[in-house]
């Protein structure tokens, strides 16, 4: 994909003007992140969580999916109780419209009439889920407005024209019932709008939404998670920052970090290096809904994560204008100019580095725990889509899974998942899955505590 798409983010902060500024997560916070299918098979919530491991590792938190694909206002309402306030949370997100708005392709006043019904239709529902959550004191509530539906990409799909105006109402409508309620409101869909219509103006068929003009890639999801990180006023903080004047021999800075056990010359600087955060490690991967070409990582092509959230920032002044060797642990990590240590090297940027590495490590736990996840959503999303509409919620009989294998015969989404529903269907494993879960976040918040780190920068010779 092109660079020119960074432009985006070049034209100043017009993208984030109907954000606020929300807190971000405090230590012991349980997150339950509510929604339809963009949030059930979505990353957006996994890659907030990830980045609290790797920046925060001794804040710990807890978030949990809480989306069912296909969902609408009114299934939101109906499982409230028993699938979001029965994981005891402590902050609340809530975020629909997608479904909501419907899919029919009309024109003209026949769209407008139809949408304006849609809408209002979905709205009731979200009034009586606004009073439910002020039942809630307990938890800070975050209205999420929707990721968009993509109208204007020149992909094989046929947009559905207005649609995506829809889904602003009802975005204006959280907004607002935010602002009544003195709750959080975090907007995805401007600031992706804005970037997909930009990106078309060179690439006709860029978008962040994926084939279906629905479900943001691995790559839109990252875009989710950076809107989501920057609203709670995140952007800026580094991973650490060390600056030393090698000439006078002086640590100039260590932000973030404790330097300790110096040896500074112009042509040899030691010292041992502990960091309070870890680099934030990218998937390249291509996984998720719609294109299998897009990875976590294709996100920095579009949005200037590693310039705001991701600098570990190694600068050495008064060295020899020659290549000088860095090793970390022993390890040979790269050569650089001595105009290039002045400059300064981020090291978040080098995945050999043993704290890159080790962040990676995180990462590929967090992504296990992720993938656990959702075959319980799976199994919920049979029970609360399929199940409870034929008055059959949690009914994991024989001959609910007889009436399943039927119904599966005519619903590709239902065939799909009834492998996993049928081991799901016992709580044994079900309760195994979750112990497997805890295991790893425990692990996460084992793995992820940084360690000390020997730096050598070499003269050579």
């Amino acid at each position: 994909m092109k660079r020119f798409y960074l432009v985006v983010f070049l034209i100043g902060n017009v993208l984030f003007l109907n954000a606020q500024t929300i807190q971000p997560f405090k230590a012991g916070d349980r997150v339950v992140f509510t929604g339809n299918s963009i949030t059930d098979g979505g990353h957006y919530h996994s890659y907030i969580w990830l980045y609290y491991l790797t920046h925060f590792p001794n804040r710990r938190i807890q978030l949990f999916n809480a989306g069912i694909g296909g969902d609408v206002s009114k299934q939101m309402y109906e499982r409230l109780d028993s699938d979001v306030f029965a994981k005891k949370p402590t902050v609340v997100t809530l975020t629909f419209g997608m479904n909501d708005t419907g899919y029919q392709n009309l024109k003209g006043a026949k769209a407008d009439s139809v949408y304006t019904a849609k809408v209002t239709e979905s709205l009731k529902s979200f009034a009586l889920i606004t009073d439910k959550l002020k039942q809630h004191p307990e938890a800070r509530k975050i209205m999420i407005a929707s990721s968009p539906y993509d109208e204007t990409s020149k992909i094989k799909a046929t947009p559905l024209l207005k649609k995506n105006a829809a889904m602003q109402k009802i975005a204006a409508e959280q907004q607002a019932a935010a602002l009544q309620n003195k709750w959080d409101f975090v907007d995805f869909g401007t600031p992706m709008t804005a970037i997909n219509q930009r990106g078309q103006q060179t690439d006709s068929v860029f978008t962040l939404q994926g084939s279906d003009r629905i479900h943001p890639t691995n790559d839109g999801q990252m875009v989710m998670a950076y809107l989501f990180l920057k609203s709670q006023g995140l952007g800026g903080s580094s991973v650490a920052n060390v600056s030393i004047n090698a000439k006078n021999k002086k640590i100039v800075l260590a932000k973030n970090c404790l330097i300790t056990q110096p040896n500074i010359s112009t042509s040899n600087v030691k010292f041992t290096y502990l960091a309070n955060s870890l680099p934030y490690p990218m998937d390249t991967i291509p996984s998720g809904f719609g294109r299998p070409d897009k990875a976590q990582s294709e996100a920095l092509k579009i949005i200037p994560f590693t310039e705001e959230f991701n600098k570990e920032m190694l600068q050495i002044s008064g060295l020899q204008d020659k290549k000088y060797n860095l090793k970390i642990d022993g390890k040979a990590i790269g050569s650089f100019s001595g105009g290039e240590f002045a400059q300064g090297i981020n090291l978040a940027l080098i995945k050999t580095t043993p704290q890159y590495q080790q962040a990676l490590a995180v990462m590929h736990l967090n992504e296990e725990r992720w993938m656990i996840e959702r075959r319980l959503r799976e199994y919920y999303w049979i029970h609360y889509s399929i199940l409870k509409p034929k008055g059959l919620l949690f009914n994991d009989g024989d001959a609910t899974v007889d009436s399943l294998q039927k119904y599966g015969k005519k619903d590709f989404f239902v065939a799909v998942t009834i492998p996993t529903y049928q081991k799901a269907r016992f709580k044994a494993v079900r309760d195994a899955w979750q112990k497997e879960m805890d295991l790893l976040t425990n692990e996460m918040y084992t793995v992820n505590q940084p360690v000390p780190h020997r730096f050598e920068i070499t003269l050579v010779d």
